[in-house]
């Protein structure tokens, strides 16, 4: 496995999920989303795993909403990060948004 955990600072969830990895002990990579944005690859794989309304927040991303179309909202979630559900967790082609730990134990 290849995982990668994007995430906020103080986010809880990233937290949980960081921990989850770490008591199976699968290395994984973590990524402070509030330091190193997503590049357009890594967001583009996600998009297509979990779809574009489960990446934004409900309460950061509030006003994206409001955006006509799927393009401003992804420019937008690239420019502002604080926009973004997290944790976004990849293995490869496959990705989660939130703490899925369901999910999480049917990779290999």
């Amino acid at each position: 496995m290849n995982i990668q955990i994007f995430g906020k600072g103080k986010c809880f969830d990233t937290k949980k999920a960081e921990r989850w990895f770490k008591e199976r002990g699968i290395k994984f990579q973590k990524i402070d989303l509030g330091r190193i944005a997503m590049s357009n690859g890594e967001f583009e794989s996600v998009r297509r795993a979990v779809g574009l309304d489960a990446l934004i927040d409900p309460k950061g991303g509030r006003d994206l909403a409001y955006l006509a179309y799927d393009e401003q909202k992804v420019e937008r979630l690239l420019d502002d990060p604080a926009a973004m559900r997290t944790p976004v967790v990849r293995n490869g082609k496959q990705a989660t948004v939130g703490f899925c730990p369901e999910v999480w134990e049917t990779w290999k």
